[in-house]
This record gives structure tokens, sequence and C-alpha cells, in this order.
């Protein structure tokens, strides 16, 4: 399968369990931007709540970048098979 992936593409293929929301960066990553723009606010209209998910998005790279270094790393905790 790897002739499929272009050269510069990321060709790590992990397999997860069916339901693994720990385990999905994608999943880390929307749970830190619910509590980072999202928890404790309410926004009467969607244009404000779009706004607050964009802004953040936009800073995950620059003042978010220490706390996403550390949340979205591939260092899981891995158990050997019990049997």
């Amino acid at each position: 399968m790897p002739h499929l992936a272009p050269d510069y593409a990321l060709r790590l293929l992990l397999w997860l369990p069916t339901y693994s929301p720990n385990l999905n960066l994608i999943e880390r990553f929307w749970k830190f931007v619910k509590a980072d723009c999202l928890h404790g606010r309410y926004y009467a209209m969607f244009a404000p709540f779009k706004e607050a998910i964009i802004e953040c998005l936009d800073n995950a790279p620059t003042r978010h970048k220490a706390h996403l270094d550390s949340l979205l790393t591939l260092n899981f905790q891995v158990f050997k098979s019990a049997s």
C-alpha cells in the first residue's frame, strides 16, 4: 500500500481499537478546542461561536503550540497482550 501514498506523505499506519477517542489525535485536538473556547461560555448567535473556534484554530500553531506539542503526541502507553 505505500505505493499509493506520495513520497512526501506520512506513511505511518497505526491500528486503533474500534472506539478509542483518547488515542485518536483529532479527538484530542477537538477536546482541546472545546475546553479553550467553548467551555463555560454561551454564544447566543452562531457567528460568535464560529469566530471563537476559528480564532482558537488560528492560534493553535503559535499561542497554543507548547500545550498542543505535549497533547498531540504518538507516545502512547502500550500494554502487552495478556494471552
